[in-house]
């Protein structure tokens, strides 16, 4: 599964879609990959404040559990609520129903640290 090119991407490996002043957030194939099957997703609060590399919740596969960090400053307006009962979406479309929150931000430069999908392919390589 390539990356979408209409995304952006963390060294963490959690993608977003920036629309507007909502930036919705998953993680990448590469990650889902790596974990396995996903079997819980701890989800934040609504209103809850984000920085930038904050840790926003925790995904638990068979094989890890891995803390999940937010790409942008901002605040949590809607959760994948979901994932609670079908946290399996994370793997099996990791960036469609598999989302896992949305974030308010308030300064569009709040996203412009992030990769594209060709240095995320490039990065991805070079980890290996």
């Amino acid at each position: 599964m390539s990356n979408p090119s209409d995304l952006l991407y963390t060294e963490d490996h959690e993608w977003a879609l920036v629309e507007g002043d909502t930036v919705t957030v998953g993680i990448t194939n590469h990650a889902q990959d790596s974990l396995g099957d996903v079997v819980f997703v701890e989800l934040p609060e609504i209103d809850q404040e984000l920085g930038n590399g904050d840790a926003l919740g925790v995904v638990e596969s068979v094989k890890a559990v891995s803390d999940l960090y937010s790409p942008c400053d901002g605040v949590v307006i809607e959760v994948n609520e979901r994932l609670n009962d079908e946290p399996e979406l994370i793997n099996s479309d990791p960036y469609g129903d598999g989302w896992i929150i949305k974030v308010k931000i308030s300064d569009p430069a709040a996203v412009s640290h992030l990769m594209d999908s060709e240095a995320y392919d490039q990065f991805v390589q070079a980890e290996s």
